[in-house]
């Protein structure tokens, strides 16, 4: 789809021109200490359900077709794509940014972005892998992806709900964004992407954050929007590679982004020191947090404006970031969860057959604001730890993530930073598992301590819970000592249980018995 002619056209530019621009064009303000303000309207979190991708002869098989890869027509597509080619045409400036979707040179894709937004630009220019200006010469994209929040889908014509719509054609490499100004959609798109690509090349896409020891000891972070996953993995002792998404290839774990996007409502500078320090910086931007439009001060308590307000800053923003986006292969792999239940510890050990099970199963709990519609905490499940993103069946990387870590002898934990002493939402008597707790037992488990402690056998899931772990009050470790009526508690992991074992039920024919036998069980 070629540019219009009649559109000034800003190719590659950097943040300073790209800042200047967004300010002059009424898209955003400056905060006092530098960061772009901006605000993305009434989507405020990812259209989940907005997303179709083309099917036809190729994809037809190769995606898991059902309620999260929802199906368009190529013929619907084709109208869609000739009703943008003639909304660019309309447009009086456009931006374009030439980017690679990954850090490792033999695993990644080049993917031109074009946007009409100048802090779109911007964006996606920050979360991306940047070229070296000698790359840009002769820059050939594989993929392309169109940004238009002004565009008004037609569900008659388009195949879609409403006026908002991602479409996806992995075989003509397009991808057309319409009707949302959430930034998150295009880097989504490009996480897609490579969900798509890489399985074939044997490499195992995963929805994480990662970081490294003084000791060259990769750990990966697993988890949905609002786990922790950018929060945890940005660690002063230890090096961080990325926060959300990533590629584990034979020689190494690399980041498929250049940038991170972290939620900032009540970030703490006491709690994320490093994370709190970007939202200081001249380059990052927020967005739907609230701003005094005199004294440009910023609130992130705020939440009139939306509960996923979020930030975007380059990675080496964070001051123990790897300069490479990559590291060794994983010797840990963590697991996060948001327990809306509050009945999983704070921290269990995983059998490969466990991990498994429960990476198939992506139990968390939907955090309000990162999906439209979600107004409260509720219980999900989401293969992988990122169903939206994943276009092949789960088992092509369930099959991938246990060849790995089989191969590597690879440990791994399953972490609930979701709620302690009762369940979530307005009727619910628990609170959020304490940070301090969270980040002590993950320190223990990465340092190696923590494989020594002693353990316990959980009655309903059948995983190992340490006991005792320094630092760390013994009875939160037990979810059920932390209820105030264990009766509770045990009516709670009951229904739990039932939950994990009727959805695990689409997978029965796709693994082994081992992984069926580490299903919970009812105490």
């Amino acid at each position: 789809m070629g540019l219009p002619a009649r559109a000034r056209q800003y190719w590659n530019l950097g943040t300073a021109p790209l800042v200047e621009l967004a300010v002059q064009r009424g898209e955003g303000l400056l905060s006092k200490d530098g960061a772009l303000v901006v605000q993305t309207g009434k989507h405020t979190g990812r259209s989940a359900q907005d997303k179709f991708i083309v099917r036809d002869a190729v994809t037809d098989k190769a995606i898991w077709w059902g309620k999260t890869n929802k199906a368009m027509t190529p013929d619907q597509f084709a109208a869609l794509k000739a009703d943008f080619a003639a909304a660019l045409a309309q447009k009086d400036t456009l931006f374009v940014q030439d980017l690679y979707g990954g850090s490792q040179p033999e695993h990644r894709v080049k993917v031109r972005v074009i946007t009409e937004f100048a802090w779109h630009s911007l964006f996606i220019r920050t979360l991306l892998v940047r070229p070296e200006a000698a790359a840009l010469a002769d820059f050939l994209p594989e993929y392309t992806i169109i940004d238009l929040p002004s565009f008004k889908a037609d569900p008659a014509r388009h195949g879609s709900r409403g006026e908002t719509i991602v479409g996806v054609d992995f075989e003509g490499k397009t991808i057309l964004i319409g009707g949302t100004a959430y930034a998150g959609e295009m880097k989504k798109s490009v996480f897609s992407i490579l969900n798509y690509l890489l399985p074939l090349s044997g490499v195992m896409p995963m929805h994480c954050s990662a970081n490294i020891g003084a000791g060259g000891d990769t750990a990966v972070f697993f988890g949905l929007s609002g786990t922790g996953k950018t929060t945890l993995s940005a660690d002063a002792r230890r090096t961080l590679i990325g926060d959300d998404e990533h590629g584990w290839s034979d020689t190494a774990v690399f980041n498929f982004e250049g940038g991170c996007y972290a939620k900032m409502i009540r970030l703490s500078a006491e709690a994320e020191p490093e994370i709190f320090a970007t939202t200081r910086r001249f380059g990052t931007v927020l967005e739907n947090v609230v701003i005094d439009p005199q004294t440009r001060e910023i609130d992130l308590d705020d939440n009139s404006l939306a509960e996923n307000s979020r930030g975007s800053y380059p990675i080496d923003f964070i001051p123990n970031a790897s300069k490479d986006n990559l590291g060794p292969v994983p010797r840990n792999i963590i697991m996060l969860t948001a327990d809306a239940f509050g009945v999983l510890p704070p921290i269990a050990r995983l059998t490969p057959e466990q991990a498994m099970y429960h990476f198939l199963s992506g139990y968390t709990a939907r955090v309000a604001g990162t999906e439209i519609g979600v107004t409260e905490p509720e219980a999900t499940f989401s293969t992988c730890f990122g169903a939206p993103f994943m276009p092949r069946h789960p088992s092509v990387y369930g099959n991938l993530l246990k060849d790995r870590i089989a191969r590597g002898g690879v440990n791994v934990w399953l972490v609930n930073t979701g709620w302690t002493g009762g369940g979530a939402g307005s009727g619910g008597t628990g609170t959020r598992m304490p940070i301090r707790v969270t980040r002590a037992l993950l320190n223990a488990a990465l340092d190696g301590s923590l494989a020594g402690a002693a353990f316990r056998t959980d009655p309903n899931f059948g995983f190992d819970v340490p006991v005792s772990v320094p630092g760390v009050d013994d009875r939160i470790l037990n979810p059920r000592e932390t209820w105030a009526d264990p009766a509770a508690y045990d009516e709670q992991a009951r229904a739990l249980v039932t939950m994990f074992i009727e959805n695990f039920a689409q997978f029965a024919d796709h693994v082994d018995a081992g992984v069926m036998d580490s299903a919970p069980r009812a105490a």
